[in-house]
């Protein structure tokens, strides 16, 4: 839905994602394949699209060319209106010879896309995770509080926390005090056991960004949102920062039985698996099935998947893909996949355009795009006998083989 207000996103799309090797291999981690039909970054962008934000830039920088060619050719937005727009922007260098060092030094080097835009609000949004999100809600909470800065916050387990910046707030919502990234993470006072984190996305006032972000970097600061940015606005009285709590947001078409308020950092092999098995069941932690709020994604025009014959239990199958003789259990195949006569894949994900031989067995395996499993090869954490194969604790991953035709 349009509104009044000039809102300009600026997705942090640059993310090199290290810990999730060997699948960032090759490209940076918001370009990661998820869900057999999409790639990461299309949650964020799905989400501010569906919110109502039309004009967004996408920051990018590691290994960026899989993500670019994904969104020339999943994200043309076709409207006469000229503030609609989704565009790449890789690094300038127009304040200087060095890459983006940080989140928020990647929009330091691009303010001039603030001041042609000159928005209303600044979305800046991270890429890096699987939710859904109404925008609108957070940007009516931040006008509504009159914030400099609104912080979408939610409780995540104090174990789990030490990697996210973490706040607390008063009982009107208003931050007191911030740490990023703290070895010992606070509880909330009002859920003792968890601590308010941080999701990576912030609503500012653009004079708040502009000027705090000018004052870091001047001051020869690290231009950090996190480290830097946040926590000075939090002790600054000129700012008012505020928590937006996401279990407060609401989403239409989302089911009773999914999970309130998911939300997941697929940072490592073990989270994006787990985030996969969320998309399985009769009754899905997180159902892909929602017409009112789509994931929009690379159209791919392939025919209905062909089942020749075997064993499927609770898997999701791609378009294009060929089942011929195989057993598949509580795994996501993705598109023009074939699997041949007496192939097992359990607890696992196989990627596009593979072929997994006759025989082969596959267990608790992230099979990145275009591998080929041989005949009666064996891909487990046991058994894993490939020099690629990257194995995960109780996981094995391969990366992404070379691009062939099947």
């Amino acid at each position: 839905m349009r509104t009044n207000l000039r809102i300009l996103g600026l997705v942090m799309a640059g993310g090199e994602g290290r810990r999730l090797m060997p699948l960032t291999a090759d490209r940076s981690k918001p370009a990661v394949p998820f869900g057999g039909s999409y790639r990461i970054v299309d949650f964020v962008l799905s989400n501010l699209l569906n919110s109502g934000v039309y004009s967004t830039f996408v920051l990018v920088q590691y290994r960026s060319q899989s993500l670019i060619h994904h969104l020339r050719e999943g994200w043309r937005l076709s409207t006469p209106h000229p503030d609609d727009f989704l565009t790449v922007v890789p690094p300038q260098m127009r304040v200087g010879r060095s890459w983006y060092q940080g989140t928020a030094d990647a929009v330091f080097q691009n303010f001039n896309l603030i001041a042609d835009y000159k928005p209303d609000l600044i979305a800046v949004f991270g890429a890096d995770h699987i939710y859904r999100m109404d925008v609108g809600h957070m940007i009516w909470f931040h006008r509504k509080k009159g914030a400099s800065l609104s912080v979408a916050m939610l409780p995540v387990p104090v174990e789990s926390a030490a990697g996210f910046g973490v706040a607390e707030a008063d009982p009107d919502d208003e931050i007191v005090s911030w740490l990023e990234k703290p070895s010992a993470p606070p509880e909330m006072s009002t859920r003792p056991g968890y601590a308010y984190a941080s999701m990576g996305n912030y609503i500012f006032e653009p004079a708040a960004l502009v000027n705090v972000l000018r004052e870091v970097t001047e001051e020869g600061l690290e231009p950090d949102f996190g480290k830097t940015i946040v926590p000075r606005m939090v002790e600054d009285p000129d700012h008012q920062v505020y928590a937006y709590d996401f279990h407060r947001n609401r989403v239409a078409g989302v089911r009773p039985y999914e999970e309130a308020g998911y939300w997941r950092d697929i940072g490592t092999l073990s989270a994006y698996h787990a985030a996969h098995m969320d998309l399985l069941g009769a009754e899905p932690r997180f159902d892909l099935n929602n017409k009112s709020w789509p994931i929009h994604s690379q159209s791919y025009h392939r025919a209905s998947p062909r089942i020749l014959g075997g064993t499927i239990e609770d898997a999701s199958i791609g378009v294009g893909s060929v089942i011929d003789g195989a057993r598949i259990v509580r795994s996501v195949i993705g598109r023009s996949t074939r699997i041949e006569p007496g192939a097992e894949i359990v607890d696992s994900i196989v990627m596009d355009h593979c072929r997994v031989g006759a025989g082969a067995r596959i267990h608790r395996g992230i099979i990145d795009r275009y591998n080929y499993v041989d005949e009666g090869e064996v891909v487990s954490a046991g058994d894993a006998t490939r020099e690629d194969a990257h194995v995960a604790g109780d996981l094995v991953a391969l990366p992404r083989g070379r691009t062939r035709p099947l």
